[in-house]
């Protein structure tokens, strides 16, 4: 059983070129089913497993876990990726996923930092001096300016910024490149920090990474994430305080000041408008609090 799920791992990689934390989440929550199966079940083998198996270790980790719906669904989609997978390549008769439903959720909107609040972050907080300070600064600064994602904003190389052109080039998911165009002062603060982190660490390699730590290493997701939990706490309370509430925000403030949603969705590297539309919803509520504070008769 094992080799199978190593092979649909492999698969997710090389073929349909996953990102590796989309792979390393399958993998966990694969590891998790077959362990349930196995000495839950006592099955022994993948085409043994019925609907009602499946059924059986959803009702388990709901219980066991108390995890949220949307995990949830999250850990049935790759069951009904890996499923479909062993039926294209004849290791199971029938799919069992076609019996299985999704949980019902709410849709929840997107949290964003409301822009006076991102002003105040980006022009009035002090971030330190030096090389480590104007890092800092940058990072909250590209992904509030791109709607980058926190792996996208890790993965940048100094030779993806065009400085002539005024744009970058960002790898997304299953290694899509995009073009993210760039402001003169977003251009400009990238230069400046380059300038010291050349004093800091000697170094002008366009092929190292863009972002380093404090020993000239690149910058690791988790940093960034603590790096920006840090900040945002400075000026709002909003429960969430990741880098992708930082990617909420750019699209709804370029939604509130009036960018198409084609154009957002390019930049956001959204596969489909549906992805990118949850943003018009904040749009709406915000309209409704103007509407309700201009209007005589609201």
């Amino acid at each position: 059983m094992q080799l199978l799920v190593e092979a649909f791992l492999g698969h997710l990689g090389k073929e349909k070129r996953f990102s590796h934390h989309t792979v390393t989440a399958y993998a966990k929550d694969l590891q998790q089913f077959v362990s349930f199966i196995q000495d839950g079940l006592q099955i022994r083998s993948i085409a043994e497993v019925d609907h009602h198996d499946i059924r059986s270790w959803i009702v388990s980790i709901l219980e066991d876990e108390n995890l949220q719906p949307s995990t949830v669904n999250r850990k049935i989609s790759c069951l009904r990726s890996f499923f479909k997978f062993l039926a294209r390549e004849g290791n199971i008769v029938k799919d069992p996923m076609v019996r299985i439903t999704s949980l019902k959720t709410s849709r929840k909107l997107p949290m964003f930092i409301e822009q006076a609040q991102m002003e105040r972050l980006l022009d009035d907080i002090d971030f330190g001096e030096g090389f480590a300070g104007l890092r800092d600064h940058l990072i909250i600064d590209l992904l509030y300016n791109t709607g980058m994602r926190r792996a996208e904003l890790t993965g940048l190389n100094v030779s993806d910024v065009n400085f002539s052109k005024q744009e970058l080039k960002a790898l997304g998911k299953r290694n899509k490149e995009r073009i993210i165009p760039l402001s003169h002062r977003m251009t400009n603060n990238i230069k400046e920090y380059l300038a010291s982190r050349k004093t800091e660490f000697g170094s002008e390699d366009f092929d190292v990474a863009l972002l380093v730590d404090d020993d000239g290493k690149r910058m690791t997701d988790s940093l960034v994430y603590r790096k920006v939990n840090k900040y945002l706490r400075l000026v709002t309370t909003i429960e969430k305080k990741s880098p992708h509430i930082l990617r909420h925000t750019f699209a709804t403030h370029m939604l509130n000041n009036g960018a198409d949603l084609n154009a957002i969705k390019e930049i956001l590297g959204h596969a489909n408008l549906s992805a990118t539309q949850v943003y018009t919803h904040n749009t709406i509520e915000k309209l409704k609090q103007i509407y309700e504070q201009a209007h005589p008769r609201a």
